[in-house]
C-alpha cells in the first residue's frame, strides 16, 4: 500500500522512523514549509524533514494540503493510508477522501480525553496522574474519529510537558506501527467515541504562562511544569520578566502571602501561593541561558520577602 507521512515536530521523527525501518516507509512525507527558528531566526526545515531526508524520502512541503494544487500530486502517488503525526493544519474532507484505506492519527491523550493542539500542556497543568495514546480514523471533526488503538500510561510527578512529549513520542512509534500493520491486514478495530465524554486542549498562547500566585500550589506548579517547553510560564521580579521553567510542591505549608519569596532552599526559591508553597527550582532571565533558580538567588540577591508578579504582568511581559 502507498502509504503518505504527515508531521512537522520532534513529536513525529520516532513514528517516520519505525514505520521507514518496520518496512512501511512512505511513498512521499508532507511537512510544513521551512520556517525562521530559535534565538537567531535562522531559516531551517523541520525535524521531520530533516528525518526524512536522512532516510532518503521524497518531502513535499505545500503551503495547504488541502488545496487545489496539492491534492493532484498526491493523487499521482495513488497513495492508500495516510498516516498523520503532529502535522499541524486541519484536513479538509476533499483531501481526507484520496485514501481508500483511510487517514491515521497518533494523538497523545486518551481520547475522547483533551482534544485539540496542546494535550501534552493539558495533561500537566491539569495535574492529570495518567495519560495515554490513541490511533484513530480521522473524520471531519477534531479529534473525534474512531478509534483503533489505545495505550495508557502513568504520568511522572516531576514531568514536564516536553518530558512527556519524548516519552510518549516513542512509546507512539511502536503502537503506530503495530496500528498500520492492523490496518493493512484489514483487521484494525473501529470503536466510536463517546463525545459527551470529551475533553478538550485548545492551543496556547504566550499570555496563558502568566503565572497567578493566588492559585494553589499543586495548580501553580503545574502551570510551571505544562507549560515547559512552550510557551513558558512567566512571573515578573522588581519590574523584571522572569521565566519559571521547573518547579515541585513544598511538602511543608507556610504563612508567606502569594507571590513572595519565603526563603531560599537547597534546590530552588520557595514561594508562598494562594494555598501552599511551591519551590521554583530553574528560572530563566529573557536573554540569558536557563540556570538552577539557587544560582539566580545567589546572582541576583533574591531576599526573603521580596514579592514576586504583579497586577499588570501580562503587559510587563509583552513589554
Amino acid at each position: 500500500m502507498a502509504i503518505i507521512f504527515a508531521g512537522t515536530p520532534e513529536f513525529a521523527v520516532p513514528s517516520l522512523r519505525a514505520l521507514h525501518e518496520a518496512g512501511f516507509s512512505p511513498a512521499a512525507v508532507v511537512t510544513q514549509l521551512d520556517r525562521p527558528r530559535g534565538r537567531g531566526r535562522k531559516v531551517e526545515s523541520s525535524p521531520v524533514k530533516q528525518e526524512a531526508e536522512r532516510l532518503g524520502l521524497r518531502v513535499e512541503q505545500p503551503k495547504r494540503f488541502s488545496s487545489k494544487l496539492f491534492l493532484p500530486v498526491l493523487e499521482e502517488l495513488n497513495p492508500e493510508i495516510l498516516v498523520l503525526v503532529a502535522y499541524g493544519q486541519i484536513l479538509k474532507p476533499r483531501a481526507l477522501a484520496l485514501f481508500e484505506k483511510g487517514c491515521i492519527n497518533l494523538h497523545p491523550s486518551r481520547l475522547p480525553e483533551l482534544r485539540g493542539a496542546a494535550p501534552l500542556n493539558w495533561t500537566i497543568i491539569n495535574g492529570m496522574a495518567r495519560t495515554g495514546l490513541t490511533t484513530f480514523y480521522m473524520n471531519d471533526a477534531m479529534d473525534a474519529g474512531d478509534v483503533i488503538l489505545q495505550e495508557e500510561t502513568t504520568v511522572g510527578e516531576n514531568e514536564t510537558a516536553g518530558d512527556l512529549g519524548q516519552r510518549l513520542a516513542r512509546e507512539g512509534a511502536d503502537l503506530l506501527v503495530r496500528t498500520v500493520r492492523q490496518v493493512m491486514a484489514g483487521v484494525a478495530p473501529r470503536v466510536s467515541q463517546d463525545d459527551a465524554a470529551a475533553t478538550f486542549a485548545p492551543r496556547l498562547q504566550k499570555s496563558d504562562g502568566v503565572i497567578a500566585w493566588g492559585a494553589g500550589a499543586t495548580c501553580v506548579h503545574g502551570k510551571i511544569m505544562g507549560m515547559n517547553p512552550w510557551p513558558g510560564a512567566m512571573t515578573v521580579r522588581k519590574g523584571r520578566a522572569l521565566a519559571l521553567w521547573r518547579s515541585r510542591v513544598l511538602e511543608r505549608d507556610g504563612a508567606t502571602p502569594p507571590g513572595v519569596v519565603q526563603g531560599l532552599e537547597s534546590d530552588g526559591i520557595s514561594v508562598g501561593c494562594g494555598k501552599g508553597s511551591v519551590v521554583v527550582t530553574e528560572v530563566q532571565v529573557p536573554g540569558k541561558r536557563r540556570v538552577s533558580a539557587a544560582a539566580f538567588a545567589r546572582g541576583y540577591h533574591v531576599e526573603k520577602g521580596e514579592r514576586w508578579g504583579e497586577e499588570d504582568a501580562a503587559s510587563s511581559l509583552e513589554g
